[in-house]
């Protein structure tokens, strides 16, 4: 499978296209907005979340609420459009246009891109580059979803730190259902309550905040990815998913660094046969040893550092006159954490789902779904 997106920021949509989907998956627009709802919600969120709410829009590939095997085009509407047309227009003229950017902010895209492709408006850079793209990841990562859930498939996101705060509730399955009710998705009630006190004093001083979150993915089928070549690593591939989210720093699977500080003893799981299946005691490799799914709970781990938008700015140069500057302010979040945990999700569902159809194949969703329980069946006999 592959996909596409397309859209700017304050464009009038956002766009994604995805081929390769079987045919017979139910989908309609309740498998995908309550996940862009998701998207847009948790405390710290800015100005730009009241203005959006995204719905998505099926412009191909789906009939009766069913995919039909073609292409599936969804599109998600920019309210705030309506307030961009002058600026944003494609039409020639009238530049340099309003609001152009000119004082690159630090920790953004907007130097690099601006030399890059020789912009001195670096709005042409901040639209494409702009976190408000993931609203059309988290579609893709829903219909992604829908199929890994037709498979046995679920997932989870959660905030384990935010700041220097960091929850103290270890994960457990029971607990997933509650996430969405926290204002910050953390299991830890305590710490939460620590967490929103500190955002509120991040705002009050004009800062920002990052955090670490932890996905986490169960009833995935042994053999997922291959241990063959390099670019079939399924761990490579998730890793390389994650990085690709605005603002990711740092991404581990199963102990991670940790990893690194321990003894092999303490480190790879031991296997056992107990009622003639095999079994595990510890998850140390997060689900995924030699490039492939192991049966166990897949457990990736991601970094995200603070906004780079500051309302208190740091010093940096207008690319036009070269004079030292206040780097430029849009509306922004004090912390975008609760959120990326939901990006995060849908990017880690999209490489699953597409490892799912690489190893099973099918162009119908039942063919699919007997392929995947006939290696199940001899998963559990071998």
């Amino acid at each position: 499978m592959r996909f596409l997106t397309a859209g700017e920021s304050h464009g009038p949509q956002l766009t994604a296209i995805i081929e390769g989907l079987p045919s017979g998956l139910p989908l309609t627009k309740a498998d995908i907005d309550p996940w862009l709802a998701l998207r847009q919600g948790g405390y710290g969120r800015g100005r730009r979340m009241v203005i959006e709410r995204d719905e998505v829009q099926f412009l191909s590939g789906v009939r009766a609420g069913r995919t039909s095997g073609a292409p599936v085009t969804l599109a998600v509407e920019n309210r705030d459009w309506r307030n961009w047309t002058e600026i944003m227009s494609p039409e020639p003229g009238g530049e340099p246009r309003k609001k152009a950017l000119t004082a690159a902010r630090p920790g953004h895209a907007d130097l690099a891109g601006g030399i890059k492709y020789r912009h001195k408006d670096l709005r042409d850079v901040l639209e494409r580059a702009s976190a408000r793209e993931t609203a059309a990841r988290v579609a893709v990562g829903a219909v992604a979803l829908k199929l890994l859930g037709e498979l046995g498939i679920e997932g989870v996101s959660h905030v384990l730190s935010l700041g220097e705060i960091a929850s103290e509730v270890p994960f457990e399955w029971s607990l997933a259902p509650g996430i969405a009710d926290s204002p910050l998705r953390c299991l830890d009630p305590q710490a939460t309550e620590r967490m929103i006190e500190r955002i509120d004093r991040a705002k009050a001083e004009g800062d920002t905040l990052g955090g670490v979150l932890e996905m986490r993915f169960r009833g995935l089928p042994v053999g997922l990815g291959s241990h063959v070549h390099w670019d079939r690593k399924l761990d490579g591939r998730i890793a390389g998913a994650v990085m690709s989210v605005q603002a990711i720093k740092g991404v581990e699977i199963g102990l991670g660094f940790d990893a690194a500080r321990r003894p092999g003893s303490a480190v790879h799981d031991a296997v056992f046969m107990r009622e003639q299946r095999y079994s595990r005691d510890t998850n140390g490799a997060g689900g995924l040893e030699g490039g492939m799914t192991n049966g166990e709970d897949l457990v990736v781990r991601a970094a995200m550092k603070p906004i780079a938008t500051l309302m208190k700015p740091l010093p940096t140069v207008d690319v036009v006159t070269h004079e030292a500057a206040d780097a430029a302010r849009e509306r922004s979040d004090t912390t975008a954490v609760p959120a990326a945990g939901i990006v995060l999700q849908s990017v880690i569902a999209w490489v699953l789902a597409d490892a799912v159809m690489e190893k099973f194949g099918g162009d119908t969703l039942p063919e699919l779904q007997e392929r995947v329980r006939t290696a199940r069946a001899f998963a559990e006999t071998y």
